[in-house]
């Protein structure tokens, strides 16, 4: 498997050097997911920092009513993980599902914790994805507070560009936090 999406990912907030390069690739595992299936259901501890190399991912949760809430997408070069549940340890609340076959590269707690100890510009790496994930969260909740669907469907466009004609509509519709049936309708009027 070749590294580059991930090191060019890296190479964006940090600069490694060949060695540390090779150190941080031996610690990764590849995992391939086929479409439908589940790399993090609800209740599990979160125990790695998932890259995607190719396919989708969608981070959702599921309330009482069985409705699912998708929070976020992981297309290639993104990273995912059920942050609250990596940083504490204890049982998250995120599924984490294959939109389509997938293949990832998988960075266990563990090992990033040794990287922070061996390289510690993996500490400023990962502070800054953390930091971003925030701001990306917080924003999310805002826009859900104040603005109209469509707002919220053109911020969806701007964030995942590649994936507006790529994903079902339901799932898109899910995350604006509409039904898909408003969703149907308002695209209608769009266009």
């Amino acid at each position: 498997m070749s590294f580059q999406l991930i090191l060019n990912n890296l190479a964006k907030h940090i600069h490694l050097t060949t060695d540390e390069q090779e150190t941080f690739t031996a610690y990764l595992q590849t995992k391939k997911i086929k479409r439908k299936q589940l790399l993090l259901t609800d209740g599990d501890i979160c125990r790695y920092s998932t890259f995607v190399t190719s396919g989708c991912l969608r981070g959702y949760t599921v309330d009482k009513s069985g409705i699912e809430h998708v929070l976020s997408f992981a297309p290639p070069d993104w990273w995912i993980a059920d942050m609250y549940s990596l940083l504490s340890q204890k049982p998250g609340i995120l599924n984490i599902e294959a939109l389509e076959d997938t293949e990832v590269l998988l960075l266990s707690k563990a090992n990033q914790e040794k990287l922070y100890l061996e390289i510690p510009k993996f500490e400023h790496f990962f502070r800054i994805l953390t930091e971003n994930s925030l701001v990306a969260s917080q924003q999310r909740l805002i826009d859900g507070l104040s603005l109209t669907a469509e707002e919220r469907y053109n911020n969806f466009c701007k964030r995942y560009p590649t994936l507006i004609d790529h994903l079902p509509q339901k799932q898109i519709a899910s995350y604006i936090g509409v039904t898909p049936e408003f969703f149907s309708r308002m695209r209608n009027k769009r266009h």
